[in-house]
């Protein structure tokens, strides 16, 4: 159930709903064999679980909730199976439903990377994990009810950490604190910009910097987030919407800053390097401002890319700055990623980091999930659930949900069909 291995496994349990539609059903009960009755085969029931899957490049409607059913398999070596409770939304899934995030595999494929659960089940050589541990999960295709995971991408957690917090914390606090910590070796005295200070990354990288004395914490943001992001710790609140924010840090910081957190590129970055003091360093970890609409914009990303900085060694040798780069998803050092975690958690026990949940989505509305944050209406992390929507929270108007939960296998072929073309179009 790992998210490289989604677009194999997504055929089979179509194929076995297709069966169990057309066929009687004690013809639907019976192998071709008909091996025996008494057989761990014949007595084992399939799995079924929802799962989101990106279906094609798009719009939100791109993004389907499927059932799967699968034959349950004993576990490979060094895997256990965990009932996922919360997911994470990130600002890369909103790019890989346009297409623009490499990591993701094409469609169809379930998405997520982040999530907690419980496990269910343990492989046999499996000695640090038992059937019960509440745990946090770093895996591709954690967008689904149930996944099947290395043990050692699971992470035990807190006994007051909630399934949310855990979901909530991965990502975000792994990226800011490899920024701060492992990049910019940030200290006492010294001063950050955070953009998107309201964002999952901000928050994190925001009570980071409290763990260290005397760090001033400038903020971008709009007007309406400035209370709750004081609140957490960004000592000069800034409204980009409305206000320079080079010169208004410039009024307060006339040297500038010591670090510049960067999810924008383009014309910020180059903001971010004149902003930055000798000594400076600047950490790009994401593209933003290319994601203008619910699909591709081709003009935003060549306005970004027209308008991204430009430098030389010579250059750099001269300015006395650093340029960094930093992307998650390409560190392959496992071990750097469990010591992380390890601090990281540690951080929470002591309680000098809190995940901030914004809002919380069953997966019904994941269209409505990534809408708040693509239109940075969020304050902190946006978090799915995997468990159906009850009945009294759903919309009495509005019968959609009930649609893509309940699909027919006619109606999957098609989608796949037209997203199998959307694919070919884009391509072209």
């Amino acid at each position: 159930m790992s998210g490289e291995e989604a677009p194999t496994q997504h055929q089979e349990p179509e194929q076995q709903q297709q069966q169990q539609h057309d066929e009687p059903p004690p013809a639907a009960a019976a192998a071709p064999q008909e091996p025996d009755s008494s057989s761990p085969a014949a007595e084992e029931k399939p799995l079924s679980f929802r799962a989101l899957v990106l279906t094609g490049y798009g719009g939100y409607d791109k993004v389907k909730l499927q059932v799967k059913t699968v034959k349950k398999q004993q576990l490979q070596p060094g895997e256990v199976l965990v009932r996922v409770k919360a997911c994470g939304l990130n600002f890369a899934e909103l790019l890989a439903r346009q297409g623009l995030y490499d990591f993701m595999p094409a469609p169809p494929v379930t998405m997520g990377m982040e999530g907690s659960g419980v496990i269910e089940a343990v492989a046999e050589d499996v000695k640090d994990r038992i059937v019960g541990d509440r745990v946090i999960v770093m895996s591709r295709g954690m967008w689904q009810e149930v996944v099947e995971v290395p043990a050692n991408r699971t992470f035990l957690m807190p006994e007051t950490m909630s399934f949310e917090e855990g979901a909530a914390l991965p990502i975000n606090y792994l990226t800011a604190y490899m920024m701060l910590f492992d990049m910019a070796n940030v200290r006492p005295g010294k001063s950050v910009l955070i953009h998107m200070a309201a964002g999952g990354v901000g928050i994190a990288a925001t009570q980071l910097c409290q763990t260290v004395p005397d760090v001033t914490v400038f903020g971008t943001a709009s007007a309406s987030k400035h209370e709750t992001i004081a609140q957490g710790g960004v000592t000069h609140p800034i409204d980009y919407r409305t206000k320079d924010y080079v010169e208004e840090i410039r009024k307060i910081s006339p040297k500038g800053v010591d670090i510049v957190l960067d999810p924008l590129a383009g014309s910020d970055t180059q903001k971010g390097f004149s902003l930055l003091k000798p000594l400076g360093t600047i950490i790009v970890f994401g593209a933003a401002n290319s994601v203008t609409g619910q699909k591709k914009n081709l003009f935003a990303m060549a306005k970004t890319w027209y308008n991204q900085l430009s430098l030389s060694t010579l250059k750099l040798m001269q300015s006395n700055k650093a340029v960094c780069g930093f992307h998650l998803g390409n560190i392959g050092d496992e071990q750097l990623i469990d010591r992380t975690m390890t601090t990281l958690l540690e951080l929470y026990r002591q309680g000098k980091i809190k995940p901030h949940i914004d809002s919380r989505y069953h997966f019904e509305e994941v269209a409505d999930a990534m809408r708040r944050m693509h239109e940075r209406q969020n304050i902190g992390k946006v978090i799915l659930l995997p468990e159906p929507k009850k009945e009294e929270e759903k919309p009495a108007s509005s019968p959609e949900p009930e649609e893509k939960v309940e699909k027919t296998e006619p109606a999957v072929n098609e989608e796949k069909k037209e997203a199998t073309e959307e694919v070919k179009e884009e391509k072209d």
